[in-house]
């Protein structure tokens, strides 16, 4: 059912009193009653903290008051009073729900008496942190320029870096009271057009009260909403964005938050840093390779722990089984309770840390961590290798780039603990084995989230579990940009100039 507008009558005093119905109860809803050429009366609307005030005054309403010329009084905007008005941004809208909308987004209304018409003028202002280096994506080289609330500065951070019509930025409104403004940001002629309209529907499709976050939109737009791996990939960085728009995807940008999504994506994006490319590709290979290493630690130390000293003690070395026997000797609790216990125990420290204020957050969860675990350790709770099993766990976890991929590994961790400690080994294979199968199932705007692996694509092997030179990176993945593939024409390997000198 289609929302009856009320258009604006020509009669000053009755639209300007609509209005204020409209806005009745609104503190911040501010006007301006004045005479133009001493004949012609008009009002200017706004919203008190959305505009700026010296602006608004010396391009609108000085000009106005100064203007001196004939007015021909038609039912349409006096032109002439347009062309005075020296502001920016001008257009202009016939009804009342027009009128309120550009109000509420930081725009002045001009009404005139006599007019069926009101002009929208664009002097906003809006308050907002300046940009600055990322705080949950640091890199030791690359850009120090990050992602603030302003969706305007947001888009230009990017498009600086893209500077080519190519780049279509698509923008829509999602939220009946919020009305926050979402931008579809892609490459024209490299990301595939399928996946292009299956963001726009997913996107349009959205019906929510509110938007206050990006994560608001990712939840209604994943292929599997109950899987505890992320199908969106959330960056704060501009260059992170640019880069993954040069492979073909496609990134969301919300208003009021610093974060943008980016689909299609695979797992492999989210084990991999901004600055594996800023970095030497041996070194960033190495990286990478230590970075999969800590994954297994991360997921399955404590699980093989538990096993090992519970059903597998014939696979420790004869004088570790003794040390370890030793230090379990005056724990009353078996390994699963105690490993539960110091889990859950880290994990608390560590939310901590994040929720204190920052100069004695660290300090709190670092000098708690030392102090619970040696009182353990003394009194008898724990023993010293589940505290270093722990630990070393811990700082596995803080190694991925992605923070909702730690989120996803600290929580199957603890189901694998639990099938090691009924299981042992063959719990952990189990485990294992659940956790491919669901992965080789997870879609992300359908592009298979194993992918280059399964399905396997050899071209895609160069930037997954190490990252190729960029010259022997002709290619864009296959699964994002179908339409051109190629990154540059010819094989650009370095080395000295055939050139005769």
């Amino acid at each position: 059912m289609v929302q009856e507008r009320t258009v604006l009558t020509g009669i000053l005093q009755d639209d300007f009193q609509q209005l204020e119905v409209m806005f009745e109860r609104t503190f911040d809803f501010a006007y301006r009653n004045f005479e133009i050429n001493a004949s012609l009366d008009a009002v200017m609307v706004y919203i008190n903290g959305l505009v700026n005030m010296e602006r608004l005054d010396s391009n609108v309403l000085q000009p106005l008051l100064r203007y001196s010329g004939t007015i021909d009084l038609l039912t349409e905007f006096p032109p002439e009073l347009e062309q005075a008005v020296t502001s920016g941004g001008v257009s202009k809208c016939v009804t009342l729900e027009e009128v309120a909308s550009h109000l509420l987004e930081g725009d002045t209304i001009l009404l005139v008496d006599g007019c069926t018409q009101a002009l929208i003028i664009s002097e906003k202002t809006l308050e907002q942190r300046s940009v600055e280096d990322p705080n949950t994506e640091v890199v030791v080289y690359g850009p120090r320029d990050g992602f603030v609330e302003s969706l305007r500065t947001n888009t230009s951070l990017v498009r600086r870096r893209l500077k080519t019509t190519q780049f279509k930025m698509e923008s829509m409104t999602i939220g009946t009271l919020s009305k926050t403004e979402v931008v579809i940001a892609y490459l024209d002629g490299i990301a595939d057009p399928a996946v292009i309209e299956e963001v726009r529907l997913r996107v349009n499709r959205i019906q929510i009260d509110g938007v206050e976050e990006s994560n608001y939109i990712q939840e209604f737009i994943e292929d599997n909403p109950y899987s505890v791996f992320p199908q969106v990939l959330q960056t704060e960085r501009p260059d992170r964005v640019v880069g993954n728009l040069l492979e073909g995807r496609i990134a969301i940008f919300t208003d009021n938050t610093p974060f943008v999504l980016i689909v299609p994506i695979t797992f492999y994006q989210l084990m991999n840093a901004t600055e594996d490319y800023y970095e030497r590709f041996i070194l960033a290979s190495a990286i990478r390779l230590l970075r999969y290493l800590f994954l297994g630690i991360a997921l399955l130390f404590p699980s093989i722990y538990i096993a090992v000293t519970t059903f597998h003690q014939e696979l420790l070395p004869t004088n570790l089984m003794f040390s370890v026997a030793a230090a379990r000797e005056t724990v009353p609790f078996p390994v699963i309770v105690a490993a539960l216990l110091m889990e859950i125990s880290f994990e608390a420290l560590r939310e901590a840390g994040i929720r204190l204020p920052r100069p004695i957050g660290s300090a709190v969860s670092i000098v708690g961590a030392l102090v619970i675990g040696q009182a353990a350790v003394q009194a008898g709770i724990v023993g010293a290798p589940l505290v270093i099993v722990v630990s070393i766990t811990g700082i596995a976890s803080f190694m991925f780039p992605s923070y909702s991929l730690t989120g996803a590994i600290r929580l199957l961790r603890f189901p694998m603990m639990i099938l090691a400690s009924v299981l042992g080994l063959y719990g952990i294979l189990i485990g294992i084995f659940f956790i491919i199968i669901h992965l080789t199932r997870l879609r992300s705007f359908g592009v298979p989230y194993l992918t280059p692996l399964a399905p396997f694509n050899f071209n895609g092997l160069k930037d997954v579990l190490i990252r190729a030179p960029w010259w022997a990176m002709t290619k864009r993945p296959q699964e994002t940009a179908k339409q051109n593939q190629r990154r540059f024409k010819k094989w650009l390997r370095p080395g000295p100039s055939n050139r005769n000198n």
